[in-house]
């Protein structure tokens, strides 16, 4: 009896280990990829179809802090002025010249997909992962974690994300997503580059499984922290001035 409880204890101190080293290993996540005070650039974004076939889009963005995010396409004129607004608490605004007026995203809506891509609205949510997601480490390898990702919100639009993390400097080097019936459906890799003192992400690329299609974001020109100020992350800002 007394081999079995010390078993169960030491059962029981290893899945609060694990427990404590996951939380911890997906708020370093969460400082890599939110570190700096601000950031601003350029963004490609390159549509790949079935095919091959390519379409480009262009935008800019700027975002400042964990929480503040403002997204706005500059190219094809067809889709020049749409633009989002990620603030604190997950709440996220969509603008599109043919509304003429910025509307709120709901929770259920952040799961259809950003604009004709393969992110959807909660991929581009600004939201720290930690404050979105409950982690379970379930691989130590020799160059990376993996993370099992469980959503804190039942209208999430994943049963799970598996994040591969890179041990060393802690940014994600993949991410896949299942769905609500347990399958795998989509899955982003990422390439990082160091710029000055911060880390990243030069490129990400969304693939969708089902449909055999892929979104390409390139981000060009990246600047951090030029000191911006609240009064830009205003639902009043997504309009573009006349």
């Amino acid at each position: 009896m007394k081999n079995i409880l010390i078993s169960l204890l030491a059962i029981f101190m290893f899945a609060g280990m694990q427990a404590q080293d996951a939380h911890g290993l997906l708020a370093k996540l969460d400082n890599i990829m939110f570190s700096p005070k601000d950031k601003q650039g350029k963004i490609s974004i390159i549509l790949v179809d079935k095919d091959g076939g390519e379409k480009l889009r262009e935008a800019e963005m700027f975002q400042k802090g964990r929480d503040k995010k403002l997204f706005r396409y500059t190219k094809p004129e067809k889709q020049a002025g749409i633009a989002t607004l990620s603030l604190p608490g997950g709440v996220m605004w969509l603008y599109m010249p043919a509304f003429g007026k910025p509307k709120k995203i709901t929770l259920l809506a952040k799961s259809q997909a950003f604009t004709g891509t393969d992110f959807s609205y909660e991929d581009m949510a600004t939201q720290p992962y930690a404050e979105r997601y409950y982690p379970i480490l379930t691989e130590s390898r020799e160059d990376a974690y993996l993370l099992e990702l469980t959503p804190r919100s039942e209208k999430s639009n994943y049963s799970k994300v598996i994040v591969t993390m890179d041990k060393t400097n802690f940014y994600p080097i993949k991410m896949e997503y299942f769905d609500n019936g347990g399958k795998k459906f989509k899955e982003a890799t990422y390439a990082y580059e160091k710029i000055g003192k911060y880390w990243n992400a030069k490129e990400v690329v969304m693939t969708n499984l089902k449909k055999n299609h892929s979104t390409k974001i390139r981000l060009t020109d990246i600047v951090f922290d030029q000191g911006l100020t609240d009064d830009f992350f205003t639902v009043e800002n997504l309009k573009p001035a006349e």
